[in-house]
This record gives C-alpha cells, structure tokens and sequence, in this order.
C-alpha cells in the first residue's frame, strides 16, 4: 500500500538550509517512506496520536502519518539539536 507524500511549507524551507548531499540522503529517505512507513529506525514520537520521526545522519525528518486518507505530512525537518 503507497502513501501520497506531502511535504509542509515549513519543511519545504528547512530543506532549502541544507547542504545539498544532505538534502539528497533526505529526499531519498522521504520517498522510501511512501513504500514503508514503520521501518527499522522509526521511532513515534511521546504523547502524540500519529507523529513519528525518522533519522538521516544527525538530521530528524518528523511526520505525520494519516492511516484513513493514505497521506503522510512531513511536518519538519532539521538538525537533531534544532529540530524538537
């Protein structure tokens, strides 16, 4: 089952900060999670319904998963110390 990937505003601008080699190893690490979400290194985030996270090198891409609609949100994405 493929998931639509949509990616926020906010996390559009975070992306545009990012050396280009990371940026590269995110995207290819978003367009994995279409195909999987809850793979080895997810990780769902404390106290919240759908939210998870998932780690490429010292960067966090977090997310929201819509099980109902197929749709995951990327919501962020940043650095490890900046992004929480």
């Amino acid at each position: 089952m493929t998931y639509q990937i949509e990616i926020s505003s906010r996390a559009v601008k975070q992306l545009k900060k990012v050396s280009t080699d990371i940026r590269d190893r995110i995207n290819e690490k978003i367009l994995e999670m279409a195909e999987n979400l809850r793979t080895i290194g997810v990780v769902k985030l404390e106290n919240t319904e759908s939210k998870y996270r998932i780690r490429v090198g010292n960067y966090r891409v977090l997310y929201e998963i819509q099980d109902d609609v197929l749709i995951v949100i990327v919501v962020s994405v940043g650095h490890r110390r900046d992004v929480y």
